[in-house]
C-alpha cells in the first residue's frame, strides 16, 4: 500500500473511523489529488484496486478520481478501470518544450547579455501574465527587480507584449484592462493600441517606462515549427542607457536573436506565417 498525504496529521488509515474528520483543506486535497495520479500511474485500476493502492476509503477515492476525470488527468477505460488522462501528455509536451526553449535559448541570451552590457530575459505566455524561464543579469550597476519564475503584466512589458503580437485585439483590450486595474502606471489605451499596430508590423515590441519607473526594454517573439509565437526575448535597462536612439540600435541585435533561437526550434522565415486571429 502506498504512503498517501494525511489528512490534519492523522495517518491515511484513520480516515476509516467512526469519527467524522474535519474537511481537508485545500492544499490537502490538492495532495491528495496527486497521490492518485501517482497511483494511477503504476497502472490501470478499478476503484477498489485504487482505493487499496493508496489506502484511502472508495468514497475519497471515488470523488477525487472524478475531479480528475473532469480536467482530463484522468480517463476511466470500461474494463481496465482507471488510466492517465490526455492531459498529462498535453502538459508533459508543453515542459519539454520549455525546458528545450530554454537550453537552447541560453547561449544566445548570454551573447546578447555580453554584447548589450543589459539584462536579458526569456519567457512565455502563461494565460494572462507572461512567465519568465529565464533572466541573465547585465554588466551595469543598475537592478532590474525580476526573478526567474516571475510572471509578469502582458500589456505593460515588453516582453509581455512580444508574446501577444499574433493576438487579436479584442484580447489585447481585455488584457490591458484587467492590466491596469493592478498598475501603477495609468495608460491611455487608443494611444496604447497604436503603439501595438506598430510593434506588429515591425515584429517586435517596446517596454517605455510603462512596468517600472525608468526601465525600459526591446522585446521579439521566439517562433515554433508551426510560425506561432511560442515565447519571447528582452533586453531591458536604465531609461539612461535606453533611449529612443538606443532601442532602435538594439532592435535588429534582439529581433536576429530570437530568430536564431526561432530557427533552432523549426521555424521557417520563408514560410507563411499563420493567421492572425481577428
Amino acid at each position: 500500500m502506498r504512503q498517501t498525504t494525511s489528512i490534519d496529521g492523522s495517518d491515511a488509515g484513520q480516515e476509516n473511523s467512526a469519527d467524522a474528520p474535519r474537511a481537508p483543506s485545500g492544499s490537502q486535497t490538492l495532495l491528495r489529488g496527486l497521490d492518485v495520479l501517482e497511483g494511477v500511474a503504476e497502472g490501470p485500476a478499478s476503484l477498489g484496486e485504487l482505493a487499496s493502492r493508496l489506502g484511502l476509503t472508495r468514497s475519497t477515492t471515488h470523488r477525487l478520481a472524478n475531479a480528475l476525470i473532469e480536467r482530463r488527468y484522468l480517463t476511466l477505460a470500461p474494463g481496465r478501470g482507471y488510466q492517465l488522462g490526455p492531459k498529462l501528455l498535453e502538459l508533459g509536451f508543453q515542459a519539454q518544450q520549455q525546458a528545450d526553449l530554454v537550453q537552447i535559448a541560453r547561449p544566445k541570451l548570454e551573447a546578447l547579455a555580453q554584447d548589450s552590457e543589459d539584462t536579458v530575459h526569456l519567457g512565455i505566455l502563461d494565460g494572462d501574465r507572461a512567465l519568465y524561464l529565464d533572466k541573465i543579469p547585465g554588466r551595469r550597476r543598475i537592478v532590474i527587480s525580476s526573478r526567474v519564475g516571475d510572471r509578469h503584466p502582458l500589456t505593460s512589458t515588453g516582453l509581455g507584449k512580444a508574446l501577444l503580437l499574433d493576438e487579436p485585439p479584442a484580447r489585447w483590450r481585455d488584457l490591458f484592462e484587467q492590466d491596469q486595474k493592478s498598475s501603477n502606471v495609468t495608460a491611455d489605451y487608443d494611444i496604447w493600441l497604436k503603439r501595438m499596430a506598430g510593434y506588429v508590423d515591425a515584429g517586435r515590441a517596446y517596454d517605455l517606462e510603462e512596468n517600472e519607473d525608468q526601465i525600459r526594454c526591446v522585446a521579439a517573439p521566439i517562433r515554433d515549427a508551426s510560425g506561432r509565437i511560442l515565447g519571447a526575448i528582452s533586453v531591458s535597462s536604465a531609461a539612461q542607457y535606453m533611449d529612443d536612439g538606443r532601442m532602435e540600435q538594439l532592435t535588429g541585435d534582439v529581433v536576429s536573436t530570437a530568430d536564431s533561437i526561432s530557427r533552432e526550434l523549426g521555424w521557417n522565415p520563408d514560410a507563411k506565417r499563420p493567421r492572425r486571429r481577428s
